[in-house]
């Protein structure tokens, strides 16, 4: 995705930022989190100052972000108010209809629901706080940590993989053992099954 960033920064409330995806990883979210009560007070301006979230300048003034969900969403649990955006694109002269057709057709917004399930752009929820826990979301991004896959650029690469998982392992084994859960994930991960995925670190050592 090649995207002309605007060099302009400015401060926006959190509480105002919409998201362009219906799920989170909620475990991921609680990692982020706690690095964040981790930081010193000087460490935490730095790295407000540092991780910029990428918006798009949507219809009736609303900013869209298009990365760095979980991130955002920590912060806001945190008690941050507000954080500096980054704006990628300026349609809000847009109609809502042409503007949820020209993100998706740039691969700026994902509407799946915890299911894998493609829904209405309507499904996707105003505020950050109201996106859903996806448990394979987070087993993706465990799973992207330890080396199963590496990180991409592509759009929601995490997603992806999330919705490879899915298809594979039972979704109580993530709830309720994680680390088995993950352990198959990395065997899986490693497979020709996975190829045709963004970031893929195969072959397995078995083949």
């Amino acid at each position: 995705m090649t995207v002309i960033r605007e060099p302009l920064l400015m401060p926006v409330a959190i509480e105002d930022l919409r998201p362009t995806q219906l799920t989170v990883g909620r475990r991921e979210v609680e990692i982020k989190r706690k690095a964040w009560r981790d930081r010193s007070k000087t460490k935490e301006r730095k790295f407000l100052g540092r991780h910029t979230i990428p918006v798009i300048h949507g219809p009736k003034n609303h900013f869209y972000i298009i990365d760095h969900h979980h991130l955002a969403l920590a912060l806001h649990e945190e008690g941050v108010k507000e954080v500096l955006v980054t704006t990628y694109a300026n349609l809000s002269m847009l109609d809502s209809t042409l503007f949820w057709e020209t993100m998706d057709a740039r691969s700026w917004v994902y509407p799946f629901d915890a299911n894998g399930k493609r829904r209405d752009y309507k499904a996707i929820p105003k505020r950050l706080r109201d996106m859903v826990d996806d448990p394979f979301r987070s087993l993706a991004g465990e799973l992207r940590r330890i080396g199963g896959f590496s990180k991409e650029t592509a759009p929601f690469s995490e997603f992806q993989w999330a919705d490879f998982l899915r298809r594979r392992v039972k979704k109580i084994l993530v709830e309720k053992q994680f680390t088995h859960a993950l352990e198959k994930a990395l065997g899986l991960a490693k497979s020709q099954d996975a190829i045709y995925l963004p970031g893929w670190c195969g072959p397995s050592p078995e083949d």
